[in-house]
């Protein structure tokens, strides 16, 4: 019997490093990701210190629009509603903590308030004094809090899919954040990150298939790639999360706008449902047919919608930042 254990650890052993060896994937070249996904828009300041990758666009004395990407998205998941606001609104967008091409962050430190932090950092950074805060996914969760830390800085929320509601469980989670919470199996992928992996996570995230391109899945693919970014995940995953107080949600007075993909399954549009009931003057749209990325999945209805809601009383009502 013992002999027959050890001939098992071997095999498993074998088995183990020849498919680590088979299936090892480097992190991505720094350089190279700078000039394929940097852009001339493309800047780099200094936040708590981090070298965050900023795009600021648009007239500078019109009202600003801050938006934060969703949890290991980066600032191109905004490129559609940019395209278009930009126009009219001064459009600020970054790569969040160990993300993008932003990287780790230094102290490892990916804590609603160091996520906080790092919106206050780069708008004060930039000159701006009060916005409208959007946010998708984890971004929404980060605008909520957010709002609730520094009222008196926001004109607006834009809340798309957020997390952040409370008793929101998901109907089904992606691959990738099956493998984020599973110990083990998400220190093996520090080294072994297939990118048919990030493909599949992305269509079970995302109900309009079409946009689900080789571009978008090379994209989140090298970018998880970035160096420290993968770690940064894993660190993410496993900090403890001290959920939004309900009552704190309720309380935020900024006029808000909460955009939802009635077919997500990651954040349930019940959460959708619940945001709106308890925040007073909020406003929801649904899109049937859509999942986790309205920005992307319907781009035009979703930025006229809050082309809409701004010209109705957002931002554009309000001081500009």
């Amino acid at each position: 019997m013992k002999r027959f254990f050890k001939w098992f650890l071997i095999t498993i052993a074998v088995l183990t490093v020849g498919g680590a060896v088979a299936g090892w994937t480097p992190d991505s070249d720094p350089a190279a990701m700078r000039a394929k996904y940097g852009g001339p828009t493309s800047q780099f300041i200094d936040v708590n210190g981090m070298a965050v990758h900023v795009r600021d666009e648009g007239p500078r004395d019109a009202p600003t629009i801050v938006l934060l990407h969703g949890s290991n998205a980066s600032l191109h998941t905004w490129d559609p509603w940019a395209a278009t606001l930009a126009k009219t609104h001064r459009v600020i967008r970054f790569d969040q903590a160990g993300h993008g091409l932003t990287g780790p962050h230094p102290k490892r430190d990916y804590s609603s308030t160091a996520f906080v932090a790092a919106v206050d950092g780069v708008t004060q950074k930039l000159g701006v004094t009060r916005f409208t805060l959007g946010g998708n996914s984890m971004g929404g969760g980060i605008a909520l809090a957010y709002a609730i830390a520094h009222p008196e800085k926001l004109n607006g929320l834009i809340l798309v899919d957020a997390s952040g509601a409370p008793d929101t469980k998901p109907k089904s989670l992606p691959i990738g954040f099956l493998i984020a919470r599973t110990p083990g199996l998400r220190n093996i992928a520090l080294y072994i990150t297939p990118r048919s992996f990030l493909e599949k996570s992305l269509r079970q995230a995302i109900s309009v298939q079409s946009i689900v391109t080789p571009a978008m899945i090379d994209r989140y693919w090298e970018l998880l790639r970035y160096p420290g970014n993968r770690q940064a995940t894993i660190d993410r995953f496993t900090t403890k999360r001290v959920p939004l107080d309900p009552s704190a949600i309720a309380a935020i007075k900024a006029p808000t706008l909460i955009i939802w993909g009635e077919e997500d399954k990651l954040i349930p549009f019940s959460a959708g449902q619940w945001l709106a009931k308890n925040m007073k003057g909020s406003t929801l749209v649904s899109y049937k047919g859509v999942g986790h990325a309205p920005m992307e999945e319907a781009a035009e209805r979703s930025v006229t919608d809050v082309t809409l809601w701004l010209n109705k009383g957002g931002s554009a009502s309000t001081p500009k930042g």
